[in-house]
């Protein structure tokens, strides 16, 4: 019997398969899945190796749930540039990321509480939020994605929501199992009519909960939609925008086929991704094949 060939992951036991569920290639006739930048994070591998990482997670949810091809963004505008992206992309994914947006960025001085930043990617995602929103290309943005969605709006952040009186600690546990760190932590409390709460069909979820950051001051066109029990906003959308906003301060690419939070969400995402590569792609192509 043939195997599958597979490769070893660093640091790991477990053998990653080199296949994948078979994926549709098809939108409105066109022969192509529509393309979803998902911003990669500056990362080092072995202490010396520079590259730009997206996570399975994310790939997974882009190409399973959202019915999408997922596309790695190098973010760092010596590479690429706002205008460039978003003519060769269809939509975005803000993913998360270790790094925090500098304060500089919502008028706030530096300290050791911030921890560390990725102003390349501060220079690349902050004008890319802007534009689409400008254009209605749609967007999602997770956990630093959702707070680099807050400040290009105009919110600013606190730097440590634990330190807070009266707030939990929203941080990934720092030892488990991947599942034990992505597990369902807290309620989210959505408004009642508001976009969630009808996406969901529900006024409360559970979510799991990875960041240190959150929102202080919202922007003006900042809309908080869900909130963690300690009053942490959980859940924006860009009040006014002609396009898909929905950001989450958790993080639902785990397991997003699965979880019924995850699953409406990236589906969602999906569908306003395709809306606007059938609009903006030429008829001719659209009636190709």
């Amino acid at each position: 019997m043939s195997r599958s060939p597979s490769i070893s992951v660093q640091g790991s036991s477990a053998a990653v398969p080199l296949t994948a569920p078979t994926v549709k290639r098809e939108v409105g006739g066109a022969g192509r899945r529509p393309v979803v930048g998902v911003i990669g994070n500056a990362t080092v591998i072995g202490d010396s190796y520079q590259t730009f990482a997206g996570g399975r997670m994310n790939a997974e949810a882009i190409a399973h749930v959202s019915g999408c091809l997922p596309l790695v963004i190098p973010s760092d505008p010596s590479f690429v540039c706002v205008e460039d992206l978003m003519e060769c992309c269809d939509g975005f994914l803000l993913t998360g990321g270790r790094a925090n947006v500098h304060p500089e960025e919502y008028s706030e001085d530096e300290t050791e509480a911030h921890g560390t930043f990725d102003r390349a990617r501060d220079g690349i995602t902050l004008p890319l939020i802007r534009a689409c929103v400008e254009s209605g290309q749609p967007f999602i943005g997770v956990c630093r994605g959702f707070q680099e969605v807050a400040v290009a709006m105009g919110s600013s952040l606190y730097p440590e929501i634990r330190d807070l009186p009266g707030r939990m600690n929203h941080r990934m546990p720092p030892d488990g199992t991947i599942e034990e760190k992505f597990a369902l932590r807290h309620v989210v409390s959505l408004r009642p009519n508001g976009p969630f709460a009808k996406l969901f069909g529900a006024r409360e979820v559970m979510t799991n909960s990875l960041h240190g950051q959150g929102i202080k001051e919202p922007g003006e066109r900042v809309v908080m939609d869900g909130f963690a029990p300690d009053g942490t906003p959980e859940a924006i959308y860009v009040d006014g925008a002609p396009g898909f906003t929905l950001s989450v301060q958790w993080h639902p690419e785990y397991n997003a086929a699965n979880d019924p939070v995850s699953r409406p969400l990236f589906e969602a995402f999906g569908d306003a991704v395709r809306a606007w590569a059938e609009h903006r792609r030429p008829a001719a192509l659209q009636c190709a094949g």
